[in-house]
């Protein structure tokens, strides 16, 4: 069985999280299996246009896997997890999290990653450092705050409180939320509203919104004209299309 499966439809390739027994904790070897997917798909953005992430049963993940560390299970670097993290949100399609039940710490810190987020109602995102005397290494001190405002990560990862997939909404965490049923579905309804467009611009746009990031308000304007590559090799052919409506 595979920790991480791949499936792609029409342009969309589907990241399954695949260890529903064990809430899809987030192992050592699930990171490994789920680096060399999304090491795979970086590079493939001819044919794929767009990435969901999801977990397979009735949690996204439920966070790190204590039990794989205590076993003596070690990723391959210090900071693999972490720079598995750096890769999913550098890839160069758009990311969905799709998110239903646990999303604790670990998993929280990857879906942060993606770039947009969906919730199911039973959705419950927790920071639960300070429960177990831990401290973030996988992006949360940044991550959190970038999505939430400052404000509000501090309270979330100060108390540890549970967020269900309404308040997550409501705070900016995620971009909407459905009944579990419908999660999937939503999903890749919101990756099809994208991949109407040209996926050159879906990349650019992503490219320069994450560079701006990193920089001053001016510095950003500057990056964007500075790195924009310009007209799409599928404009003209839009173009056309329009004119013929």
């Amino acid at each position: 069985m595979a920790l991480v499966e791949r499936t792609d439809t029409d342009g969309i390739a589907i990241l399954s999280l695949n260890r529903p027994n064990t809430l899809n904790a987030l192992s050592p070897a699930l990171f490994e299996a789920l680096r060399a997917h999304v090491d795979s798909i970086g590079a493939q953005t001819e044919t794929v246009g767009c990435v969901i992430l999801r977990g397979e049963g009735r949690s996204f993940s439920a966070g790190n896997d204590l039990t794989a560390i205590q076993n003596g299970e070690r990723a391959p670097t210090p900071h693999f997890q972490a720079e598995t993290l750096d890769a999913i949100e550098r890839l160069p399609q758009p990311v969905i999290a799709a998110v239903q039940g646990h999303c604790y710490t670990g998993s929280l810190e990857l879906a942060l990653a993606c770039d947009l987020m969906i919730a199911g109602e039973s959705a419950k995102f927790c920071d639960t450092h300070g429960k177990w005397g831990m401290s973030p290494t996988w992006g949360m001190s940044q991550r959190l705050p970038h999505r939430i405002g400052l404000l509000a990560a501090k309270e979330m990862m100060f108390s540890g409180r549970v967020i269900g997939g309404a308040e997550a909404v409501t705070m900016g965490l995620a971009n909407q939320c459905v009944a579990d049923a419908e999660l999937d579905a939503a999903a890749v309804a919101m990756a099809r509203r994208f991949l109407a467009n040209s996926w050159f611009t879906l990349r650019t746009d992503k490219m320069l919104i994450n560079g701006g990031l990193d920089r001053t308000f001016a510095d950003g304007l500057a990056f964007e004209r500075e790195n924009s590559p310009g007209a799409g090799p599928d404009m003209a052919e839009r173009l056309a299309a329009f004119s013929k409506t």
